[in-house]
């Protein structure tokens, strides 16, 4: 589902436990997150936006 998300985080050179330190989430949460099998928030989307320093759309939004 966030396919884009894990291809950001890669190409920051992140890893999900980095991810995961950023957003003080645990790494299962944001493992979670990041294959669609948990809920994502809005507020949570802006924060992993801004860490990519990118809009939320341009990272979730899938036409």
């Amino acid at each position: 589902m966030y396919i884009k998300l894990k291809e950001k985080r890669i190409e920051k050179n992140l890893t999900i436990y980095d991810m995961a330190n950023l957003l003080n989430i645990t790494p299962a949460y944001y493992y979670l997150l990041e294959n669609g099998k948990r809920k994502l928030y809005y507020d949570m989307a802006i924060k992993i936006a801004y860490i990519f320093n990118m809009k939320p759309d341009n990272i979730f939004y899938t036409k």
